[in-house]
């Protein structure tokens, strides 16, 4: 079924070092950083040395298996470069190339990016399309261009110190360098608390940063230029389409986005959960294939969170040959290896059931679509109906907005977090604020109240940095809805959603690939009018519509399930002793950052069957569990499990 091209993939892992204070690069170094990216890249290693100068690769072989191998150079070799990724639209670039007068020496996509660099500079990113973080060196200019994507689909992290920039795909191999100090910057745990992630450009080691999505960083001289090259736009608007006319659009789009990403010479195969997004993209893999797709799903023995029999009967509906996993609470004793992999705090829970259904899809192909990025483009979480609504009630007097505010607060806690009870508390705690402080504020893990209490004297005074705010303050969009679907791509989508899939996928040496995420498929969703993808209480709205030729319509009109573990009821159950025994132990709390009796409280809550609070209880495990490995944990000790 995968369309043989001569594409050159690098679903791997790349990592580098330039010094520009004269001295050479220690001669071990490239090779202890290549060796933490084995998981990522376990067919070959690639590496590229000049003194002061390394670049390497570990690389997995999904397509042109016997030329591929890296790093790729110009025709006189004064340009190098390091791929993880696919450059979608390489083949019009390497024909505008030859015309252009250079000489390809390979038939894959790594190769335009040294031309395309000798023509246009560090401009040249902008040309590409596809997924990918590649590092270039300009041995004339000696210079250094590290790039990311435009949504952020390939991980690059970074740290600038002692005369030397260093980077690598995953952290672990950045620390790789002992010379790298393992400072906790507690900024990053307090963005880390609001969010159940660090956002961009932060990680959770001072000094070490993460290169954001769409952008460029360029090292000459010892100067650093930072620059985002893309974003979109949601200002203007497609006026002049029917739904009927932006449904047919829609469709072909994401034809279009998944005929490219199943482009492989080894077996391919997709995600599918049962809901609407990877739904769609199977149903499209089924037109464009003239075998029966592969699919793969993950259940529980929760029937809250099952989705397996949805997810059959998309795979009966398409004649796909279907896999199955189920998930229970002793799947946790995965725990430590996700910590490792995600090299920081990352609070996510369905990182859990996203390893084991890698593990599982990695026994029959090597790349894996999915369809991530579909509710950030066309609407799809209950929060934009939510905040849309508390935008109306803007109209209402401020007094008579906080009185609203302070009878929700009141309304007694317990329920899940999704309940009618639980999202009125936020909503009403939220009446009073701007639109930007209230979405941040429903978005929260931890709000600001929450986690000042939670802190124990002394600790917080660097902390502040709300991810949210920020990037609502540089939205294109005038809607309400668009700012907080712009939000989202900026800061939930790039810093939660895409590295969950790229660290668990990878850590199989597993290839995933989205065609939500494909940048004109993104750009056409934000074009569309906002009412037409949050339509009153109805999410996706045009997306539903678009997809009704192929997707049955009780699948398309039932309720959004999401992709998420039965996390409360472990924690009152099977892992309840351990909660404990890891938050209450004295070496945890010994670190000074929380107040003993706040984390006895978020305890005893929760126990007393408030269902809210295991969400904060499950980041402040994974919180001490990454000290324990990344920080408590000697240099040397530091591994990656199999």
């Amino acid at each position: 079924m995968a369309a043989a091209h001569p594409l050159l993939d690098r679903m791997c892992g790349i990592i580098g070092q330039v010094r520009y204070d004269g001295r050479n690069v220690d001669q071990d170094l490239p090779g202890r950083m290549c060796a933490a990216l084995e998981h990522r890249g376990p067919d070959s290693r690639g590496m590229h040395r000049d003194g002061s100068v390394a670049l390497g690769i570990q690389r997995l072989r999904v397509i042109d298996l016997a030329t591929g191998d890296q790093p790729i150079y110009n025709e006189d070799r004064s340009v190098v470069v390091v791929l993880n990724g696919e450059i979608y639209n390489y083949r019009e670039l390497r024909d505008d190339l030859r015309r252009r007068g250079h000489t390809l020496a390979t038939r894959g996509d790594t190769e335009v990016i040294v031309h395309l660099y000798e023509e246009f500079g560090v401009d040249c990113v902008r040309r590409l399309q596809g997924m990918f973080a590649f590092a270039l060196w300009d041995a004339r200019r000696r210079r250094l261009l590290i790039a990311r994507d435009r949504v952020g689909k390939k991980p690059l992290v970074y740290t600038v110190r002692d005369g030397a920039l260093t980077f690598a795909s995953e952290m672990g191999a950045l620390l790789a360098d002992p010379t790298i100090p393992r400072e906790v910057d507690p900024g990053a745990v307090d963005a880390y608390l609001a969010h159940g992630y660090v956002p961009a450009p932060l990680t959770a080691l001072r000094g070490v940063h993460k290169l954001p999505p769409a952008h460029t960083l360029v090292v000459q001289d010892g100067k650093l230029e930072l620059d985002r090259y893309w974003r979109l736009d949601y200002g203007a608007k497609i006026e002049d389409a029917s739904p009927q006319e932006l449904a047919e659009r829609i469709r072909s789009g994401l034809l279009e986005a998944t005929r490219k990403r199943m482009i492989a010479d080894v077996p391919l195969g997709a995600f599918l959960s049962g809901g609407i997004d990877s739904s769609a993209v199977v149903a499209a893999m089924a037109q464009e294939s003239s075998e029966p797709v592969r699919t793969f799903s993950i259940g529980f023995d929760h029937e809250e969170f099952d989705e397996l029999p949805h997810a059959r009967r998309v795979a009966q509906q398409f004649g796909t040959v279907h896999e199955e996993f189920q998930v229970r609470a002793e799947a946790v004793e995965i725990l430590p290896k996700i910590v490792r992999h995600y090299g920081e705090p990352f609070a996510d829970s369905s990182a859990i059931p996203s390893f084991y259904l890698s593990e599982l899809t990695r026994r029959h192909v090597t790349v894996a679509l999915n369809g991530d990025g579909g509710d950030e483009s066309f609407g799809g979480y209950t929060r934009y109906v939510a905040n849309a609504l508390a935008g109306r009630l803007d109209r209402i007097p401020a007094a008579a907005r906080r009185t609203l505010g302070a009878a929700a607060a009141r309304l007694p806690e317990g329920g899940h977090i999704a309940s009618v009870r639980s999202r009125a508390r936020r909503l009403g705690g939220t009446l009073a604020l701007d639109a930007a402080a209230r979405y941040a504020r429903y978005m929260a893990w931890f709000d600001g109240e929450q986690r000042r209490a939670l802190y124990a004297p002394g600790f917080g005074r660097e902390c502040g940095y709300d991810a949210i705010t920020a990037a609502w303050a540089t939205t294109s969009g005038t809607s309400v809805i668009d700012k907080m679907l712009e939000v989202d791509v900026d800061t939930y989508l790039a810093g939660d959603l895409i590295p969950k899939i790229d660290i668990a996928t990878m850590a199989y040496a597993l290839e995933a690939r989205s065609p939500f995420l494909d940048a004109d498929l993104m750009q056409l969703a934000a074009s569309i009018p906002a009412e037409l993808k949050v339509r009153g209480t109805e999410k996706k709205w045009i997306l539903r519509e678009a997809l009704r030729p192929w997707l049955p319509g009780d699948l398309l009109d039932r309720p959004k399930q999401g992709f998420s573990v039965p996390l409360s009821s472990w924690l009152r159950g099977d892992l309840r002793e351990w909660s404990r025994d890891v938050l209450l132990d004295p070496a945890t709390l010994s670190r000074g950052y929380f107040r003993p009796e706040a984390i006895n409280g978020l305890l005893q809550r929760h126990s007393a069957g408030v269902d809210a609070e295991d969400h904060r209880i499950w980041s402040l495990l994974v919180l001490e569990l990454w000290h324990r490995e990344y920080i408590d944990r000697p240099a040397a000790g530091l591994r990656h499990a199999a």
